[in-house]
């Protein structure tokens, strides 16, 4: 039996059973003195954690940030038992219940042809739950900006508010970097903020179009970023130079080294 097989069933209400533990009398002192306000950072830290095993292809580093994420669930829904107003079980038992009502081609008799009419369908279902809830709701204010802009766009797309094309998009982005120099240009500070917005909203909405996810793509180039920087970074000090004493043109040269050293020949 492998180790997705061992256990299968069990490790859910055990850890349910591990949190009341520590919740209760006699338990962790700091897991009694946490809230919901104070495990905040922590549900966000260890969503990232999960994109980051996502983004490093490791099975085995994926598995333990998928039980941390679940740790924070299980932790939440306690103090939420805790107050009087739900525990894990009603959480899982409302999902479960919405995905099944959300999938009539599955769950019922309603046909699906393909990928986009299930998606329709999840939303006019979701619009029809909601009872009359805006096109735009639903989005985490607390998103990373450039995954919310994805992710207002492809919601207003869907009542056809959108460029029938990325080239609609791409002119937009043409747009807003003119206004952006202008603002520049004008010396308005507070323009500039605002058409710098917009700039980087155009280019969510680009990307969208293209089918490329503007958060992974930033993340890449700043990954390659970190490493460039770090191998000038470590070259120097194995040298015995501070960068701070190195001329522009030998940062560049130095930088230029580093990229063809660690692109990969393909890329």
């Amino acid at each position: 039996m492998g180790d997705s097989e061992r256990g299968r069933g069990e490790s859910l209400p055990r850890l349910v059973g591990i949190m009341q533990r520590l919740l209760g009398p006699g338990g962790c002192p700091w897991d009694r003195a946490q809230t919901f306000e104070s495990l905040r950072p922590y549900v966000i830290e260890e969503a990232f954690e999960v994109v980051d095993a996502i983004d490093g292809g490791s099975a085995d580093h994926l598995r333990e940030e998928l039980g941390d994420l679940l740790m924070q669930f299980v932790f939440l829904s306690e103090l939420a038992r805790r107050e009087g107003w739900f525990g894990p079980d009603d959480a899982i038992a409302g999902i479960c219940d919405k995905l099944e009502r959300r999938h009539p081609h599955v769950f019922g008799d309603a046909d699906a042809g393909d990928a986009a009419t299930v998606e329709r369908s999840w939303e006019a279902i979701k619009r029809a739950e909601k009872g009359g809830r805006g096109v735009l709701e639903g989005v985490p204010v607390a998103m990373p900006a450039l995954s919310r802009a994805v992710r207002l766009g492809e919601k207003a797309a869907r009542v056809g508010y959108d460029w029938p094309d990325a080239a609609g998009a791409r002119a937009k982005v043409d747009e807003e970097l003119a206004e952006l120099d202008r603002a520049v240009v004008d010396g308005d500070d507070d323009q500039a903020a605002r058409e710098l917005g917009d700039l980087l909203f155009a280019l969510s909405s680009w990307a969208r179009k293209r089918r490329i996810d503007p958060e992974a793509a930033l993340r890449g180039a700043l990954r390659r970023f970190s490493a460039r920087f770090e191998a000038v970074e470590a070259r120097a000090a194995r040298e015995g130079v501070g960068l701070e004493s190195l001329d522009e043109a030998e940062l560049d040269r130095r930088w230029e080294q580093a990229k063809r050293a660690l692109t990969p020949p393909e890329e």
